[in-house]
């Protein structure tokens, strides 16, 4: 299948079958994907916690509205967001960038100090927000490569953060959960939604051309 036939096939699925496990190579190319992709300055400000615990998701199932994908998925994808910049943070991202190109540019050096000089003092829930906004963007390439792997997934953003904070001990980590991302295999004979025809607005509604 084409890119585009498999999101025409991909869905969210409703109904995963808890017998059938994601081979590893799969996950390891759908998480190398995520960590490929875009984010602003560069800076990838979240972690993703890959949970295959039957117990944690146990745990987790309640305070996500009882969603059964959590626990029959085969591997539990949880992106979580820094709860703030922090000098330590940008300064990690830009020397790392000077190691791997063995190359300390000026113009890139210059724009390390803007960050430092306004990202720190904008306060937690600010900076949050916007780390939380590059988890998205992570979610959007996860959700077309496990499409490209024919693996289910299912974004979730109905549950209690706080509660899935405690759970993983997330604040200690300085991090805060945004999303959670079930990848597994549909049991279709179950699952209400996976004969439904796929429903998106037209590209004449959606897109606007501007020549």
């Amino acid at each position: 299948m084409s890119l585009i036939d498999k999101l025409q096939w991909r869905y969210a699925t409703k109904k995963m079958d808890p017998s059938k496990a994601v081979p590893q190579e799969k996950v390891d190319r759908i998480l190398d994907a995520i960590r490929l992709t875009a984010s602003s300055s560069g800076l990838q400000p979240y972690e993703l916690l890959v949970i295959t615990n039957k117990e944690l998701r146990e745990q987790i199932k309640p305070v996500a509205n009882n969603q059964a994908q959590v626990t029959d998925c085969s591997h539990l994808l949880v992106f979580a967001a820094w709860d703030t910049y922090t000098e330590e943070r940008i300064n990690a991202a830009f020397d790392l960038t000077n190691q791997i190109r063995n190359v300390t540019l000026k113009d890139r050096e210059v724009y390390r100090q803007k960050l430092l000089a306004g990202y720190p003092p904008r306060g937690p829930e600010v900076n949050f927000v916007h780390c939380a906004k590059q988890a998205y963007i992570g979610l959007g390439t996860a959700l077309i490569a496990a499409a490209e792997e024919e693996v289910d997934a299912t974004p979730m953003e109905g549950f209690d953060p706080a509660a899935v904070d405690q759970i993983l001990n997330l604040k200690a980590k300085h991090l805060r959960s945004v999303l959670l991302l079930p990848l597994g295999y549909r049991l279709a004979s179950e699952d209400w939604l996976v004969n439904l025809k796929k429903v998106r607005r037209s590209q004449e509604s959606f897109i606007t051309w501007i020549n």
